[in-house]
């Protein structure tokens, strides 16, 4: 019941924490009518993958697993392309069509359900099964599920509560993380279907510190998509992802100093087009006249009127 209730948490929390962090995104946003699509999409992917793995389960033709791996990498590269989309837009608040954000919360939860399904109906055989059935593994599941989801939802609170010039960072440089993970993921597919070599080429191990069937490895690699056996290419690819889309999320708007530029100059215009920057007649001060001004403000006479 224990590796069951692992396996729930863990593939619950890599869609939960990307989903957690991208609503509370649109909540700070003022777009909360934005989140129901999101969760229509979430609905959409629990109800498309496991009427999915139904049919896999109880049909005639089951997909092989080369299939199956091809279709996790593929919906992994969709769903980092538009997390990517989000993230280089989360500084540049807009609406966002409701077809993109329907999009976001099937892909998010599809890409995690495709593997979860065959987990979920596996411990509903093991429960509904002949002699007697086993409810434990099922209930397992659920379990993990619900744990993940209220820890989701802790994380959605905390990035709520965090002040506007620390929100975009860790909310962003969070997503980035996620993104790279779920890269990371898909390529993993790919090793595994031997779509891509180097699957035996490991870049480290550290399962002996970070066991994976561990309540921690499972944590952190639903959070962080952090695996403790990576290989070379998926380190590599993650790297590459990683650093150049930190680089531009973190960097500096280029447009913004002459925006404000721009913006100071306009006031000046309108602060100059009237007050005492203005005659009744409708002409403009003269500059003599301007200094005479000054000097009657700071206490003196006009120039020349000295005594």
């Amino acid at each position: 019941m224990f590796d069951s209730f692992l396996i729930g948490m863990r593939e619950g929390l890599a869609a939960g924490v990307a989903l957690a962090l991208l609503l509370a995104c649109l909540v700070k946003e003022g777009g909360r009518d934005a989140v129901r699509p999101v969760l229509t999409g979430v609905a959409a992917a629990a109800v498309v993958f496991l009427g999915f793995g139904f049919v896999l389960e109880h049909g005639p033709q089951p997909l092989t697993f080369q299939a199956r791996r091809l279709l996790a990498a593929v919906l992994s590269a969709v769903a980092v392309c538009l997390l990517t989309w989000w993230i280089l837009h989360l500084r540049h608040p807009a609406r966002r069509p409701a077809a993109a954000l329907v999009a976001t919360g099937f892909l998010v939860v599809g890409r995690v359900g495709l593997e979860t399904e065959l987990f979920v109906w596996a411990a509903v055989r093991a429960a509904t099964g002949s002699g007697g059935g086993n409810g434990a593994p099922l209930v397992g599941v659920l379990l993990g599920i619900a744990t993940a989801v209220v820890l989701a939802g802790l994380i959605h609170r905390g990035a709520l509560r965090l002040g506007p010039a620390k929100f975009l960072p860790w909310t962003g440089g969070m997503l980035v993380v996620v993104a790279a993970g779920v890269l990371a993921y898909g390529v993993q597919d790919l090793q595994d279907a031997r779509f891509l070599g180097g699957a035996a080429d490991r870049a480290f191990d550290i399962g002996s510190a970070v066991p994976p069937d561990s309540w921690y490895g499972a944590l952190l690699e639903g959070v962080f998509a952090f695996g403790p056996s990576p290989t070379v290419l998926q380190v590599t690819v993650w790297a590459l992802y990683l650093v150049p889309a930190l680089g531009l999320f973190l960097a500096p708007v280029g447009f913004g100093r002459s925006m404000g530029v721009e913006e100071q100059k306009a006031t000046d215009e309108k602060a100059g087009s009237g007050g005492d920057g203005a005659r009744g007649d409708g002409g403009t001060v003269p500059d003599s006249e301007r200094v005479c001004d000054g000097a009657r403000r700071t206490g003196g006479g006009p120039v020349g009127d000295e005594r």
